[in-house]
């Protein structure tokens, strides 16, 4: 037995010397203080990860900024007399107690009288005092009146507020509740529940209690504990509570009930105060670049006093150093295990992926459990728990590398691109050039998108872009598509490079069918953020082309080369919205499982013969997407439109205006018939016009509205389908459209 015993702690003596060497290193820094910006900055992390909570309506907060000094008085402070008025709006209006988070201890005429009148008449109105660093008075009537908090923030060295006090002493020595506090218990008084002794050691509301913060409580080390503190359990980020401005008080712009039975908080929230303070949710770097109203600050202390001792929400708990300890113990000494398990003895050991990875999936367990307990209200360490996992299997690996005389150093590169994968896995991949293949090619575009980019300001078409294309992407991503180029609104996709698959062109048309459906989640998205609607055409075309880098030694790129990409481009274009074509050679690839709406021959520019394209409206097979149909109805105008036309050669106008009259009218089209005169003619099919209405009772022109010439419909009129309206054309068209619907 005890050879058995010896034979064991010689195996693993390494790990028995390793552990609670690693575990006292870690003690060490976390209790000298250099691991506390980080477990400060794992606090904020998980107090932004932490799913949003629902609004306090108990709290309301009434905030002054620069709109309302210049809407109301058209200077730079708020005089008493303004002051006075608003607090008598807000008593009109029966809430359970108003804090005025305003420093106000000298008279800040005019109306100072009057100011005093309301302090002496309500004994609901709490003000604020600063007691900490150089201090500001009370307001010496509300003081006189017991109506005092002190301003019960505390702020960290990294200048966020993570703490916040009970209760503290006065310059005086007088111990005062906080601000926060003062509120809440004026607010919980009418709910039966009576404020604890100011002085006792533990207060307790209720059936909660507030266990008063300690020196290294959390990720803290040496902090200063006086006064009766607690940590600060935020309900969210900035404007996580109702707000209203000064002014809707004031000018009467709020419903009947509002501020009835609440705690009303009066602050400052203008840039011209000042009177900001950093929270965890504030991330940025620098700070200045974010901040949040002192006034939010408070609302957040006071809903988590009130949500504790009526909703049972938890407040924020910490373990003891001892607990700790162990905790720190067990991660070094499972961390040092786990890479300890693969060393070699006796011959080559097993080694498996599971066991390779075990110190990065225990630390993601490590990082997981100590989120969930934050959930649940319990802040547990996590860098030093963290550092000890890792630097007890840095150890190891190191003892490994000393007793080996060599590590054997893997790199790997994770992709997830596949034109990157194919060139690594070729060893001829990287090298400038390209190879002929056959391959099908997948354009699209957004209908008019220049119109609209003209009217829109750069962040809302940017804005527009990103989300159109991450719906796409994510398409084309299911259909193996490889993504060459984004072109603006254009998506350039391929489907036989650099992998080739016998169905590429099945894929390319299940493809498109997919993207078009995914257009109704986009413009339902467009819809919710007041963006305008968007429709798509797609152009499909298979053919050989060259595919292989392309550029310089310098700097290069993956990309396809041949006239089948300018083809597509050109099938592309003769697109309307919600449309796909195919050229001949794809539909011959694909035929037997697709849906064809129409075909019809042209001759793009630079192709010597005329081409047939195909319309597609679905495909069967394992992928059954169908595109749903629309008929459109055109319906006559009572009276014609006048409108003048021009059409245009790729982005050019031709210069020559024609004249014609809008007669029949649908949802999406129009038809138009020729004002004979020597230059207005009927346009070819799948012509690209813009046009100017001239709206009844008016000699003014539209805006311009572009379209697509469809097909003639007599000798002197031809249909068109609109790709661009401006919205006041768009608007007019619609109310004229339904009324003639109504009319049926």
């Amino acid at each position: 037995m005890w050879t058995k015993l010896r034979q064991v702690l010689w195996q693993w003596r390494s790990l028995l010397i390793i552990t609670p060497s690693v575990t006292g290193l870690i003690i060490l820094l976390r209790f000298s203080g250099l691991l506390q910006f980080l477990e400060w900055a794992t606090f904020d992390q998980y107090m932004r990860l932490r799913p949003q909570e629902s609004r306090d309506d108990r709290i309301a907060i009434v905030g002054i900024d620069e709109t309302d000094l210049h809407e109301l008085i058209g200077q730079d402070y708020v005089p008493d007399q303004l002051l006075a008025q608003l607090l008598v709006k807000l008593q009109a209006r029966k809430p359970r107690v108003i804090g005025l988070d305003i420093y106000r201890d000298l008279p800040v005429d005019p109306g100072h009288t009057d100011l005093a009148k309301v302090y002496q008449s309500y004994q609901n109105i709490i003000g604020i005092q600063q007691v900490t660093g150089a201090g500001v008075p009370p307001s010496p009537l509300l003081k006189v009146k017991g109506q005092i908090g002190a301003n019960g923030l505390l702020i960290d060295p990294d200048a966020k507020v993570r703490r916040g006090f009970l209760s503290i002493s006065d310059r005086q020595g007088k111990q005062i509740w906080s601000f926060g506090m003062m509120l809440a218990l004026r607010y919980l008084q009418p709910e039966g529940i009576q404020p604890p002794e100011i002085d006792a050691p533990i207060y307790r509301l209720g059936k909660t209690t507030f266990p008063a913060f300690a020196a290294n409580d959390g990720g803290y080390v040496g902090a200063d504990a006086r006064r009766y503190q607690i940590l600060l359990n935020y309900r969210g980020p900035k404007q996580s509570f109702e707000s209203v401005s000064m002014s809707d008080v004031l000018l009467n712009r709020l419903p009947p009930n509002w501020g009835r039975d609440r705690i009303i908080l009066i602050g400052n929230v203008g840039e011209i105060f000042e009177d900001f303070v950093f929270s965890p949710f504030n991330s940025g770097f620098p700070l200045g670049l974010e901040h949040t109203p002192r006034v939010e600050i408070h609302a957040n202390q006071i809903s988590q006093i009130l949500s504790s001792v009526l909703d049972q929400r938890p407040l924020i708990k910490t373990w003891a150093k001892p607990l700790e300890c162990l905790w720190i113990l067990f991660w070094s000494g499972l961390g040092a295990t786990l890479i300890w398990q693969l060393r070699y003895t006796g011959g080559m050991s097993k080694v498996s992926l599971p066991k390779v990875f075990a110190p990065a999936i225990a630390a993601g367990g490590l990082v997981g459990f100590s989120y969930s307990a934050f959930l649940a209200g319990w802040w547990i360490p996590v860098i030093p728990p963290l550092l000890a996992l890792a630097g007890s299997a840095i150890a190891v690996t190191a003892y490994f590398a000393r007793m080996a005389g060599s590590i054997r150093k893997t790199f790997g590169r994770y992709l997830t691109d596949t034109v990157v994968a194919n060139l690594l896995e070729n060893p001829q991949g990287l090298k400038l050039g390209g190879e002929r293949r056959n391959i099908t090619i997948l354009t699209s575009d957004i209908r008019g998108f220049t119109a609209i980019s003209e009217r829109l300001p750069a962040e809302e078409v940017i804005k527009i872009i990103n989300l159109y294309l991450g719906y796409m992407a994510d398409v084309i991503t299911q259909y193996q598509g490889t993504i060459d180029e984004f072109m603006g609104d254009g998506i350039l996709v391929l489907f036989g490079a650099p992998t080739h698959r016998e169905d590429d062109a099945t894929r390319a048309i299940a493809c498109a069918v997919g993207m078009q459906l995914a257009m109704q989640a986009v413009n339902e998205t467009m819809k919710q953020q007041g963006l305008p609607n968007l429709e798509m055409g797609i152009g499909i075309n298979t053919g050989e082309v060259v595919v292989g880098n392309i550029g310089s030694e310098k700097r290069s790129k993956y990309g396809i080369v041949g006239d089948q990409v300018n083809l597509t481009y050109r099938i592309e274009s003769y697109s309307i919205g919600g449309q796909i074509l195919i050229s001949e050679s794809t539909f011959k690839a694909v035929e037997t499982i697709l849906k064809i709406d129409g075909q019809k021959q042209v001759q793009p520019k630079g192709v010597q013969q005329p081409i047939t394209i195909y319309e597609i409206s679905g495909i069967g097979g394992k992928y059954n997407l169908y595109l749903p149909q629309e008929e459109e109805i055109f319906l006559n105008l009572p009276e014609a439109i006048s409108l003048q036309y021009t059409a245009l050669d790729g982005k050019h106008l031709d210069g020559t205006i024609m004249q014609g009259k809008l007669s029949k009218l649908s949802l999406k089209g129009a038809e138009i018939y020729l004002i004979q005169d020597e230059i207005s003619t009927v346009l070819t099919p799948l012509t690209n016009i813009k046009l100017n209405l001239q709206m009844p009772n008016t000699e003014v022109f539209s805006d311009d509205i572009y379209a697509k010439v469809l097909e003639q419909s007599t000798d002197n009129s031809f249909c068109i389908r609109f790709t661009n309206k401006p919205p006041e054309v768009e608007k007019q068209l619609s109310i004229i459209y339904q009324n003639l619907h109504k009319q049926l």
